[in-house]
């Protein structure tokens, strides 16, 4: 399973989805995912969190006007997030996945401001954090239990994504720089 974040907001939209914690995969059984509609950090009234599951769309909270939406992550899934109105004004798009087994990459959700430090990191089931190779689409980046990347800029847009010789590698997730 991939994650990918389509990065950047509709010139239109003055809303986004706003994840907490802001990461694109988790597993099984980690804490919940918030999902909600907001615009200048508020919730934004008329906003629906809707996804794409399996090719089909529908509302991700409970009722077709509620702009928030917790995910639970007691079984594996994946889906495409957005927010929405009933004219059909769209915020940025957000791959999530869940997985039961395997490694993932812990790495941003949102679009990351151009200046600011992101730092990756390799997560077992278990919950540690292991020693891994980062990659950014074929590249190998480096080496060790986290990496950092200073400063971003656009150049260090692209699909992330690590690896280790006895845990295998991780789905890969779609960095995007505002």
């Amino acid at each position: 399973v991939s994650v990918l974040l389509l990065s950047g907001l509709s010139a239109a939209s003055p809303v986004s989805l706003d994840i907490s914690p802001n990461l694109q995969q988790f597993f099984t059984g980690d804490s919940s995912v918030s999902l909600r509609c907001a615009g200048d950090g508020q919730t934004a009234d008329g906003w629906t969190v809707k996804r794409t599951r399996g090719g089909a769309t529908e509302d991700c909270g409970e009722t077709g006007s509620d702009p928030s939406c917790v995910l639970d992550l007691s079984v594996p899934l994946g889906g495409v997030f957005w927010c929405e109105t009933s004219s059909g004004q769209r915020s940025d798009n957000v791959s999530i996945t869940v997985l039961d087994k395997g490694l993932i990459l812990e790495i941003p959700a949102l679009p990351v401001k151009a200046g600011c430090d992101v730092t990756l990191r390799c997560r077992l089931r278990s919950g540690d954090i292991t020693a891994a190779f980062f990659f950014i689409d074929k590249r190998r980046l480096g080496s060790g239990p986290e990496l950092v990347l200073r400063q971003v800029r656009q150049s260090d847009e692209g699909s992330y994504w690590c690896s280790t010789d006895r845990f295998g590698k991780s789905p890969h997730s779609f960095l995007s720089v505002k």
